[in-house]
């Protein structure tokens, strides 16, 4: 399959490039871990006006989707620009929303898209909410009942700060039940899924740019280290893990825009390659970038947090594996 972003696809990444080059995201996260949430919510509002919450909300909810192509494209550049907050778990939302429908879907979908409301999302094999603290709504999926959480319990500490995890209360305002519900989880996953592996991969990409950039300043022995065969060697197979997901990544896009039956294992197959490519971008950041690599204070710390995470969030490798030899049924997310 041949497949190319067409001109408004491709505006549509260089505009969000633009905004959020200019809006400083590495201290928006470092905000954001310290729980000062205030610079992350004004990049969401800009997000939210250029249309990022709407890609997967139906037209019929005030949204502009469900748009894959479009939000894969977006997570992309989110990823790149390390945005801070439950961006995943948001469009996760909307699309469970979305399928369950009726009055829970009215209420919540156009003020979703719009941005005035955040949510985040937890389904039955997760243990917790991320930044369950920041945003207006926590939905929680259990068996077959759609609930809006109470309210949740201290902050557990997390290996990214800037991804900050809650157990939520049980019980709840109970909003639907059923087995719509469930179908809707399923669908909610796969998208989760699907947007973490965009993300992951503007990630990974970031870290390489960043890891190149500094090999061609960084001199040893009266020479630039990026002249050094071996430091070429693992730049280009940081660079070929990347450039194969991206391929998978936007056949994903394409299952899903049809509704293919095989979408559920196009996206395993886009989030296995994307995480394993973001995490080995990230090693090899740190590697070449030697001890400096370690240090807080780098912008690039911002970055290598994020890669784990990323790659174990919306489905591990080894479940995303199963459900490639399974042929796409749903698989159990194991965060």
């Amino acid at each position: 399959m041949r497949f190319l972003l067409d001109d408004g696809q491709r505006d549509f990444a260089r505009s969000l490039d633009s905004m959020l080059s200019a809006a400083q995201t590495p201290a928006a996260v470092r905000a954001w871990g310290a729980g000062e949430h205030g610079p992350g919510r004004a990049l969401w509002a800009r997000l939210a006006e250029a249309g990022v919450f709407a890609l997967a909300i139906p037209e019929a909810y005030e949204g502009l989707g469900p748009l894959p192509v479009e939000l894969a494209v977006a997570f992309l550049e989110l990823g790149r620009h390390a945005v801070p907050g439950p961006v995943v778990e948001t469009v996760a939302a909307g699309v469970l929303l979305s399928r369950v429908g009726g009055p829970v879907a009215k209420e919540w979908l156009p003020r979703m898209a719009s941005g005035t409301v955040s949510a985040t999302l937890l389904l039955d094999d997760g243990a917790f909410a991320l930044d369950a603290d920041a945003v207006d709504a926590v939905f929680v999926v259990s068996g077959d009942e759609l609930r809006l959480a109470s309210g949740h319990g201290p902050l557990h500490a997390s290996s990214d700060p800037a991804r900050r995890l809650f157990r939520v209360e049980p019980g709840g305002q109970l909003l639907a039940s059923g087995p719509r519900v469930v179908e809707a989880a399923g669908a909610a996953a796969d998208w989760a899924a699907f947007a973490t592996a965009a993300q992951a991969l503007g990630t990974g990409e970031a870290l390489l740019r960043a890891t190149v950039a500094y090999v061609k300043q960084r001199t040893q022995f009266g020479v630039a280290i990026g002249s050094f065969q071996a430091v070429k060697h693992r730049l280009a197979d940081t660079l070929i893990g990347l450039e194969f997901a991206r391929p998978l990544l936007y056949g994903a896009a394409a299952a899903l825009a049809e509704g293919a039956p095989h979408a559920g294992a196009d996206v395993a197959a886009a989030k296995v390659a994307a995480g394993e490519a973001a995490y080995a971008a990230a090693r090899t950041a740190l590697q070449l970038h030697g001890a400096v690599g370690y240090t807080e204070e780098l912008d690039l710390s911002v970055w290598m947090r994020k890669a784990g995470p990323l790659r174990d969030a919306w489905g591990v490798r080894g479940d995303c594996r199963e459900r490639l030899v399974a042929g796409g049924a749903r698989w159990p997310l194991r965060r």
